[in-house]
C-alpha cells in the first residue's frame, strides 16, 4: 500500500459494499422464511401424495441454499465493514500527518518522503539548510528508537526532528493500511460459494471457519461496537440489543450466532436466526464425524446360522444376530446419538403446518451431553407459555420424545383454550443427571440449573410484547429444578408450576414457591416408581434403615416433602395409574404424564384454569 493508493482509497465505498450485501442477506433470509413458513406449511397442510413430498423436498434444498447465502452474505457485509473500518483508521493517521508537516512548513512527496526547509541557528554564518527525509516506520526495537532521537538531538535544524516524525507517522499509517490489506484479502477471498447448487456438509464446515475468521480478522472493528452486558442479565441483553442499529445487529448476530441464541431477553425470532446457523453448523462437523466412524468402523457379518444348544442341529433356515454386530450396532447408536438429535430438531422445522405450531429454537449447544432450547409457537406472542424441565437422562441425542410432549401439550392447550394462543416450550438448558441411582440422588445439578433458568423465564418476560400467563412444567428431577429455581427467585416472573412425577423440588411446602400454594399444582401416578424413591440418608442410603422411613411416613420424600401429599399443601390433579413397571420397560408410568387425563389436566392449568 504506497501513498497514492491510500490517499484515493474511500472507506465509504466500501461501506456501501457492505450495505449491499447485508442487504442480500436480508433477502435471502426472508426468501427462506417464505418458503418455511408459508409455501412449504402451505403445501403440508393442504396437500398429499408423491408430487407434494417431491416438492417439499425440493423445497427443503432450496431453503438450505438461501440461509447458506443469507450467512455468507452477511459475513461478507461484516468483513467489508471491518475491511473499511481498518483502512479509515489507517487513512486518518495518514491525513493527520500530512496536515501537520503542511502547518510546519514541510512538504510531503508522492512516495510518503518529507522535505523540511531550512531553520535554527546560524552556524557559521548560515542558518541549516534543508533537507528530505524518507518514509519510514516509527522503530520499535529501542536501539533503534535511540539512534533515532540521537540523530534528531545533534541535527543543527530543528525541522529535521519534526521531518523524521511526520515521515515516521505516514510510514505507520501505510504499514498499518498494508497489514489490513494483506489481513482483510485472504479472508474476503475466502467467503465464496462452490461452483454448485448443492449447499453440503463441507460448506457448512467452511462457514464455522469463515466466521472464526471474520471474528478475529474484525476484533477492532467488533470492539468499536457497543459491547453486550457483561452478565447474563436478560432486560440488559433487551436494552443493549434495541440500542443496536440494523446494520450492528447484522455485524455482531454474523460473528457471534452461539452468543446471540444464548442471551435471554432477546426476540424469539433473532434467537431462532441464531442458533438455526449453530445448528447447521454443527449438523454438518456431526454427520461428518459419524461418516468417518463408520468408515472406520465397517459394519460386522449381522447373522449366523442359528445353533441348537442341546442338540447341535442348524434348523434350515433360521439365523441370529451375532454379537459381533450387537456391539457394533449398539456402539454406532452411540456414534450417532448427537446426530440423531439434531435431526429431531430439524424435522421440528421440516414437518409443522401453521403459524401456531411454528418451532423457534431458542438454545442449542452440542456440548457434552447437549443443550437444547425449542418453544413450539412464539413466546413473545402467545398468551400462555408452558416451560416444560426435563429430568434423568435426557440429552441431545434423546431430545425427540421431549419436544414431542412439547408438542402434544402445546396441541392440547391450543384445544382446551381455541381463543388465546399458547407457546409450549421444552428447557433442556441444563446438564441433567444421566443415572437414576448416582446422578439423580446429587442436587447438584438441580443447583447448577437454578440461574440459567431464572434467566430464561425473566428473558422470556423481558422479550413478550404485552402481558403473558407463564406456567413452570417440571417433570422428574426437572422438578427439582424448576422447585429449586422458585424458592431461590422470589421475583420471579411465573404464575403457575405444574411438578409430575416429583422426587421432591427442594423445599418442605408449596408456599415456599412463592407463587401461592393455590398456585402449585402436582401428580404421581399410583404405579410410577418415583414412589419408591426415599428420603436422604447420607451416601449409604440403600444400606441404611432411615432411607426407608418413607415406607412409615407418607410425605418425606429425597428432596423435601412429597408434592402430592397434604403436608406439601400445594394442590394435586388427576392422573391414569400407568403401566406397571417393567411391563414397557423399567418405568413406563414415569412417562405417561402426557397422555389421556393427566395431559388434559396439564393443558388446563396452562392455559389458566382448574383441572
Amino acid at each position: 500500500m504506497d501513498l497514492a493508493a491510500l490517499k484515493a482509497l474511500k472507506p465509504s465505498e466500501y461501506q456501501e459494499a457492505a450495505d449491499g450485501y447485508r442487504a442480500t442477506s436480508e433477502m435471502a433470509g426472508k426468501a427462506r422464511e417464505a418458503i418455511d413458513n408459508r409455501v412449504s406449511a402451505g403445501i403440508r397442510n393442504q396437500l398429499s401424495g408423491e408430487s407434494a413430498t417431491a416438492a417439499l423436498r425440493e423445497l427443503k434444498e432450496l431453503s438450505k441454499d438461501f440461509h447458506y447465502v443469507e450467512t455468507e452474505c452477511a459475513l461478507v457485509s461484516t468483513a467489508l465493514n471491518g475491511f473499511a473500518f481498518d483502512m479509515a483508521a489507517a487513512k486518518r493517521k495518514l491525513e493527520a500527518a500530512m496536515e501537520d508537516a503542511k502547518a510546519a512548513g514541510c512538504t510531503v512527496g508522492p512516495d510518503g518522503s518529507v522535505t523540511f526547509p531550512a531553520g535554527g541557528k546560524e552556524v557559521d554564518g548560515k542558518v541549516p539548510e534543508g533537507g528530505t527525509v524518507h518514509v519510514s516506520t516509527s522503530p520499535t526495537d529501542p536501539a533503534a528508537a535511540a539512534l533515532e532521537r540521537q540523530a534528531v538531538n545533534i541535527h543543527p535544524n530543528p525541522n529535521f526532528g519534526k521531518a523524521v516524525g511526520f515521515a515516521d507517522r505516514i510510514g505507520d499509517a501505510l504499514k498499518e493500511a498494508t497489514d489490513a490489506d494483506t489481513k482483510w484479502a485472504p479472508k474476503l477471498r475466502a467467503l465464496k460459494a462452490d461452483d454448485d447448487l448443492v449447499v453440503s456438509d463441507k460448506d457448512w464446515i467452511d462457514v464455522k471457519s469463515d466466521t472464526d475468521g471474520v471474528r478475529d480478522a474484525g476484533k477492532g472493528y467488533l470492539d468499536s461496537l457497543p459491547q453486550p452486558p457483561k452478565h447474563d442479565n436478560p432486560k440488559d441483553n433487551a436494552e443493549w440489543w434495541k440500542g443496536l442499529t440494523d446494520e450492528q445487529r447484522s455485524d455482531y448476530l454474523s460473528v457471534h450466532p452461539d452468543a446471540v441464541g444464548a442471551m435471554d431477553g432477546l426476540p424469539a425470532t433473532v434467537r431462532d436466526e441464531a442458533n438455526r446457523t449453530v445448528l447447521d453448523e454443527a449438523h454438518a462437523k456431526a454427520q461428518l464425524e459419524y461418516d468417518a466412524w463408520l468408515k472406520k468402523h465397517p459394519e460386522p457379518e449381522r447373522f449366523q446360522p442359528y445353533i441348537d444348544p442341546y442338540t447341535g442341529a442348524m434348523p434350515k433356515g433360521l439365523s441370529v444376530e451375532t454379537q459381533e454386530w450387537k456391539d457394533w450396532e449398539e456402539a454406532r447408536k452411540t456414534a450417532r446419538g448427537p446426530l440423531s438429535g439434531m435431526e429431531a430438531i430439524e424435522k421440528r422445522f421440516d414437518t409443522y403446518t401453521d403459524e401456531s405450531k411454528r418451532p423457534y429454537l431458542l438454545g442449542f449447544d452440542d456440548k457434552n451431553n447437549g443443550r437444547v432450547v425449542i418453544s413450539i409457537g412464539n413466546p413473545d406472542t402467545a398468551d400462555n407459555v408452558a416451560t416444560y424441565v426435563p429430568g434423568t437422562g435426557t440429552t441431545l441425542g434423546s431430545i425427540d420424545g421431549d419436544i414431542h410432549r412439547a408438542e402434544v401439550l402445546q396441541d392440547r392447550a391450543s384445544l382446551t383454550d381455541p381463543t388465546h394462543k399458547t407457546a409450549s416450550i421444552l428447557w433442556l438448558g441444563y446438564d441433567a443427571p444421566q443415572d437414576l441411582l448416582t446422578d439423580a440422588t446429587d442436587a447438584k445439578y438441580a443447583d447448577a440449573a437454578r440461574e440459567p433458568l431464572s434467566n430464561f423465564l425473566t428473558g422470556i418476560d423481558t422479550a413478550h410484547h404485552g402481558s403473558v400467563n407463564s406456567t413452570v412444567l417440571g417433570h422428574s428431577y426437572g422438578t427439582l429444578v424448576a422447585g429449586e429455581t422458585m424458592r431461590d427467585h422470589p421475583d420471579l416472573p411465573v404464575d403457575r408450576a405444574i411438578l409430575v412425577g416429583s422426587p421432591g423440588v427442594g423445599v418442605n411446602h408449596a408456599k415456599d414457591l412463592h407463587i401461592g400454594a393455590d398456585h402449585v399444582w402436582a401428580a404421581t401416578a399410583r404405579n410410577d416408581l418415583v414412589n419408591l424413591a426415599p428420603p436422604p440418608a447420607g451416601p449409604l442410603a440403600p444400606l441404611n434403615p432411615k432411607a426407608y422411613w418413607r415406607l412409615f411416613n407418607d410425605h418425606s420424600v429425597m428432596y423435601g416433602n412429597d408434592p402430592i401429599s397434604d403436608e406439601f399443601g400445594g394442590r394435586t390433579f388427576h392422573v391414569a395409574p400407568g403401566k406397571l413397571p417393567t411391563t414397557d420397560g423399567l418405568m413406563p408410568a414415569h412417562s405417561q404424564y402426557w397422555e389421556g387425563d393427566s395431559l388434559n389436566n396439564m393443558a388446563k392449568i396452562v392455559t389458566g384454569g382448574t383441572p
